[in-house]
């Protein structure tokens, strides 16, 4: 019994002293970022116009090697949809030289890998090694670069393969919902026709493959970033006898759109589905301009994280959706903001009415300080964050070079974060996404929304 009365008493103690201490004690408040410093690079040109940037990094011994080349999706005639991702693919399939099992097999044994990746504006050629084998993976990928096999043998199975992943994308609604938004945006522009058809991806030959090569791909067009632990004079001694002979080629396809938006709604008809997926969205500023910043801060708030107003008002407080989601989408010289949820039938108009609220509100009203100040401590955390790697700085490197910002875009943008204000804020809002200019997409079963949806702009045919 005594035994059991000291535990008792034991435990109220420390309950009291646990219960005190809680008391007592409150959380650190958060910290401020501190600002990006960009690692120091090192930028030339070969005499055939290839821009060559090295920026060591780190301590440990791996290096990142990516070569980008200025063409994608934005190069491909009307007809000729996803032949781009196809000569992508072809690519991986061997050199005059090497055959793919040879590149995977050389990859490996020098404690990496080699990827081929395919966007609008950019084509990557990348890998990442052990830092003794920086020369190596320069000259492999030089070889992947300037003397693809393109084989015949191929082709068949892997146009085969877009068919199918066109087949499953295009019966995600998100996808229709995408396509859709594109096309009222951009109409015949690249940028507005963003998924082929089946007899078009079927139409395509190995010769289609060679001419977009032959077209696209060159010296001007190319920038090789390699960033980590790496003997510079071996690496430019490398890059010299690796790329030196590549012909020059052209230079990069400027195609500036003129993106249109309206009050407007637009709907892909899903009938019977028990969802629908809302795009509502329209062009901005692109990162060239002096307030895509603000942009940023502006679409964080509004919607673009996990804790933005749109988020917590259709996802928290009204149980709507599970995860919307505010972006930025950005092109050279393009960019549109998008919010997109995924919502019951029965919730696609109040989601539409609650969106537009949350558009309205912060249009007309500045958010407080204390709002504003947890945006900015996330935003800039997460971009010194995002920046901590060896394929961050290279990402973040090529995203100036495609936009034609200097360095200071980096290691300012904490400092500009931090120097917005509420109204600052409320003017970009204002300024940029002006609720009566916001096209609406919907992937839906239009017999159950559209009378509902029609109170929030007219519906298209």
């Amino acid at each position: 019994m005594r035994r059991l009365e000291l535990m008792l008493v034991c435990g109220l103690i420390l309950i009291l002293a646990l219960s005190t201490f809680a008391q007592k004690q409150e959380p650190p408040a958060g910290g401020v970022p501190k600002d990006f410093i960009l690692p120091k690079t090192e930028t030339f040109k070969l005499n055939n116009g290839m821009a060559v940037t090295l920026v060591p990094y780190g301590t440990l011994p791996k290096v990142d090697v990516r070569v980008v080349v200025r063409t994608g999706n934005l190069d491909e005639g009307k007809n000729e949809i996803w032949l781009a991702d196809l000569t992508g693919n072809l690519m991986k399939e061997g050199t005059t030289t090497r055959t793919a099992a040879q590149i995977t097999s050389e990859a490996a044994g020098m404690g990496g890998d080699i990827s081929i990746s395919v966007g609008a504006e950019q084509t990557y050629i990348q890998g990442e090694v052990l830092s003794r084998f920086a020369p190596n993976l320069v000259a492999l990928l030089g070889d992947i670069i300037q003397n693809p096999l393109l084989p015949e043998t191929e082709i068949e199975r892997l146009k085969n393969d877009l068919v199918r992943s066109l087949s499953v994308q295009m019966t995600q609604p998100d996808n229709l919902a995408l396509d859709k938004f594109r096309q009222v945006l951009y109409g015949n522009h690249p940028f507005g026709n963003i998924f082929p058809t089946e007899a078009m991806l079927k139409s395509y030959t190995v010769a289609s493959a060679r001419a977009y090569y032959e077209k696209n791909f060159g010296a001007v067009r190319s920038h090789i970033y390699i960033a980590g632990v790496f003997d510079s004079k071996a690496v430019k001694k490398a890059i010299r006898a690796t790329f030196s002979g590549w012909n020059g080629g052209s230079e990069p396809l400027v195609m500036i759109p003129e993106p249109v938006s309206e009050r407007k709604i637009h709907i892909v008809d899903r009938p019977d589905a028990p969802q629908s997926t809302v795009f509502i969205g329209k062009p901005v500023i692109n990162p060239a301009d002096s307030d895509y910043v603000a942009m940023i801060i502006t679409n964080a708030l509004l919607g673009g994280m996990f804790s933005s107003r749109i988020t917590t008002n259709i996802r928290e407080d009204k149980g709507y959706t599970y995860s919307p989601n505010g972006a930025l989408s950005s092109r050279y010289r393009d960019a549109y903001w998008l919010e997109e949820a995924t919502v019951g039938t029965e919730v696609t108009a109040p989601t539409l009415k609650e969106i537009f609220y949350e558009i309205q509100n912060l249009c007309d009203n500045p958010p407080s300080e204390e709002e504003l100040k947890g945006v900015q401590n996330y935003m800039a955390g997460i971009f010194v964050l995002q920046n901590s790697s060896r394929s961050g700085i290279i990402n973040q490197l090529a995203f100036l070079n495609l936009h034609g910002l200097d360095a200071s875009y980096l290691t300012n943008y904490v400092k500009n974060v931090h120097s917005l204000k509420p109204q600052d804020i409320q003017n970009t809002a204002k300024q940029y996404l002006d609720p009566g200019k916001m096209t609406i997409v919907i992937a839906g079963d239009r017999k159950k929304i559209a009378k509902d949806v029609s109170q929030y702009g007219p519906l298209a045919e």
